[in-house]
């Protein structure tokens, strides 16, 4: 008997063997890397016990970017600010010498774990110390609008832009101004205009680090606020023999002067912006380069006096009523009657402007605090960072 034959399975077609192979996943098997972790650098190096000051604080991020970033001297917290790639955090001053600083910083990158980098470091001693003999205005005083910031060092300045960057002054109600280099020993802030009135002003020189010579860094910060005081300027025209004081826009007081007699150029009162720079009363008063016997020799008691300059220039009481309002007869200073020079004695602050007119001698910019006498491109050429953007401002440094 036959056996019965068994149907033979069909084939699969080419195309459906091919698509069925390829829907397997039976092709290779690639293995994701793994994220490589930012890198921190810290300058100060961690644990460095001689560190300069003067260099400052830097920490950068490869690979990442800087998510946190403390740091702290002696509990203190020290200030500094991220570049726009938060990549470079940089301390905002010089460090301290001698001073041990705790640095903590975080770096994330696009994925993967981040980078927490975090120890200690010491700054190195000063040899020589840099540091502020002499500030003007003194702190806490009040002060007219006209009032420039002077600073004298204890010892002469090298590297006047090192020191000069350290230097920082800021008002309620800012203003554009710069730093000016008289000397080695002295440099002299001014504003571009007057200041506004009626506000405090900060003065803060970071010397802290700051490497002003070979072997010399400051020791030490200085601060200090003095307040500007009401508006008021005065105007002296020595043709006209007249002086008239404006308070906060509004005339206060007019009065007839005498100005000096312009015999000599000694004798003639200086024309230009003068400021107030003390007073008193009485003030001696002893003629220069002369002595007793000689002709046009003096030597007088004179009060109320406000002093605007440093060749002997006053607004003082004089009792000769009649050469004031017509005729010039001084030795150079402007007097006026006995009760309006009180007046004005009374009512003067330090800094306040008293401009002066018709004469044919100018005041210098260096006699007493003449500063204003230059225009503002020849005042910022004083500086020793000579940044200024087209409009003649002062660029900041970061």
């Amino acid at each position: 008997m036959r056996r019965a034959a068994m149907p033979r399975p069909a084939l699969l077609p080419v195309w459906l063997v091919w698509l069925a192979f390829t829907l397997c996943g039976c092709g290779p098997v690639t293995a994701e890397t793994p994220a490589t972790p930012p890198v921190v650098q810290i300058a100060p190096a961690l644990d460095s016990t001689h560190a300069r000051p003067d260099r400052g604080l830097v920490i950068r991020a490869s690979g990442g970017t800087l998510t946190k970033v403390t740091a702290y001297a002696g509990g203190e917290s020290v200030p500094g600010r991220l570049d726009a790639e938060r990549r470079i955090w940089r301390s905002d001053w010089t460090l301290k010498p001698a001073t041990e600083y705790t640095v903590a910083a975080t770096a994330k990158g696009a994925r993967g774990p981040a980078t927490v980098a975090m120890g200690r470091f010491r700054t190195r001693p000063a040899e020589q110390t840099l540091g502020i003999a002499a500030t003007t205005p003194l702190p806490g005083e009040t002060v007219g609008v006209g009032m420039p910031v002077i600073l004298d060092f204890d010892r002469p300045v090298a590297n006047r832009a090192a020191v000069e960057r350290a230097l920082e002054v800021r008002a309620g109600r800012p203003a554009a101004g710069a730093w000016h280099w008289v000397g080695d020993t002295r440099v002299v802030y001014r504003t571009r205009r007057f200041w506004a009135p009626r506000q405090r002003v900060t003065v803060t020189a970071h010397l802290a680090g700051v490497r002003p010579s070979d072997g010399v860094y400051g020791a030490a910060d200085t601060t200090f606020e003095f307040m500007v005081g009401r508006r008021q300027t005065s105007a002296v025209d020595t043709r006209t023999h007249q002086m008239t004081v404006e308070r906060d826009g509004r005339i206060a007081q007019r009065m007839a002067i005498s100005a000096g007699m312009a015999t000599t150029r000694e004798y003639t009162t200086t024309s230009g912006i003068h400021l107030t720079m003390d007073k008193g009363n009485p003030v001696r008063m002893v003629s220069p380069g002369r002595q007793k016997g000689d002709p046009g020799f003096y030597d007088l008691l004179i009060d109320h006096a406000v002093r605007i300059s440093n060749s002997g220039e006053y607004v003082h009481a004089k009792d000769n009523v009649w050469a004031q309002g017509r005729q010039n007869v001084s030795h150079g200073c402007v007097n006026a009657r006995p009760d309006q020079a009180a007046w004005f004695y009374a009512t003067s602050l330090r800094g306040d402007p008293v401009t002066i007119t018709g004469t044919d001698r100018p005041l210098a910019w260096d006699n007493g605090w003449g500063f204003w006498q230059l225009p503002w491109e020849r005042w910022i050429q004083g500086s020793a960072l000579r940044a200024a953007d087209p409009a003649g401002e002062r660029v900041p440094r970061r």
